[in-house]
């Protein structure tokens, strides 16, 4: 029965896309007080600008970080709600905790979000056409980003994304699933993780 369990990764929260984001990621979606979690390699909590966060994962939240699973929240409804996804960071942190802001949201000029500037190495990701591309950010670019950038990098000084690894850190990814961005960037923090079993 517990072999069954081993490499366990799963989404928590309740939303009306959870089904979408299960498909996007791959990954299945249960109830935060599911005995399955202890088990878990990694875990994706969702957060909608508009709705929030499940009042359950809330409930648990304490209970929850004391098994120091690796966890990742993936923010959603960001172009459409009362939050984009710098504001959405914020009360994340002040719900659950503080979390790192790997990437940034760049918008096209009809306002929709369209790229991610990645805070370590500023390099963008385009994502308003079908064919995805990977762009050097501009000097106006790395300016409104420095900051971040800064906060950023001194949370990583002491021991970079091991300590994600480890469930001492939380990033948020904003993830919007009709241009998929964020699809590849959430992933990139799931490969961090060593299976159970290989």
């Amino acid at each position: 029965m517990m072999s069954s369990l081993i490499n366990a990764r799963f989404i928590l929260g309740i939303s009306p896309e959870n089904h979408q984001i299960s498909v996007a990621l791959g990954l299945p979606v249960a109830e935060i007080d599911n005995p399955q979690l202890i088990t878990a390699d990694v875990v994706v909590i969702v957060a909608s600008a508009k709705t929030g966060i499940d009042p359950k994962v809330v409930a648990n939240w304490s209970t929850f970080r004391e098994l120091y699973i690796p966890t990742i929240v993936v923010v959603i409804d960001f172009e459409t709600g009362d939050a984009d996804f710098e504001d959405m960071s914020g009360i994340i942190g002040k719900m659950l905790e503080p979390v790192l802001t790997p990437y940034l949201v760049l918008h096209s000029d009809n306002g929709e979000p369209s790229a991610l500037i990645n805070l370590e190495d500023q390099i963008i990701t385009d994502y308003s056409s079908e064919k995805v591309v990977q762009l050097a950010s501009e000097t106006e670019h790395r300016e409104l980003i420095s900051e971040f950038k800064e906060e950023l990098s001194s949370a990583l000084l002491e021991g970079g994304w091991e300590q994600f690894v480890h469930g001492l850190v939380i990033p948020a990814i904003p993830l919007m699933l009709k241009n998929n961005l964020g699809v590849e960037e959430v992933k990139r923090f799931l490969n961090m993780i060593p299976t159970s079993s290989q």
